[in-house]
């Protein structure tokens, strides 16, 4: 697992950590069951407040990406489907994108917002 942080990026650390856990599981390079470092570990090897990397780690689990099992770790988690894993991938890529291009995450996030809207005929999400 690899992990690089621009801190000064225009993407906040946590997002850039949960952005690179998230790709990584989502083309394989961190199979399910893959068992990842303890928070204050990856902080360290990051430079990152543990806070930093806490929050990255909580958003990949609402994710359904990865599991907490208290004192034994944090591993990927398994029951993804198909779906899901291509849309992780295109949401990875979109994330990349977007940062390539200097969109701030808000804007980037209400692009997809409208778009998800438009496909389903609903008003844009909030």
């Amino acid at each position: 697992m690899v992990i690089s942080v621009d801190p000064a990026g225009p993407v906040p650390p946590y997002e850039q950590v949960r952005g690179q856990l998230a790709e990584q599981i989502g083309d394989g390079r961190l199979p399910v069951g893959t068992r990842l470092p303890a928070v204050r570990q990856l902080a360290a090897e990051l430079g990152l407040a543990a806070n930093t990397v806490a929050r990255a780690y909580r958003e990949l689990e609402a994710a359904g990406l990865l599991v907490t099992r208290g004192r034994h770790g944090t591993f990927v988690a398994p029951g993804r489907d198909d779906a899901v894993d291509r849309l992780q991938r295109a949401a990875a890529g979109y994330a990349a994108e977007a940062a390539r291009l200097g969109v701030a995450p808000d804007a980037a996030l209400a692009l997809v917002r409208a778009a998800l809207g438009a496909q389903f005929g609903q008003l844009p999400l909030p």
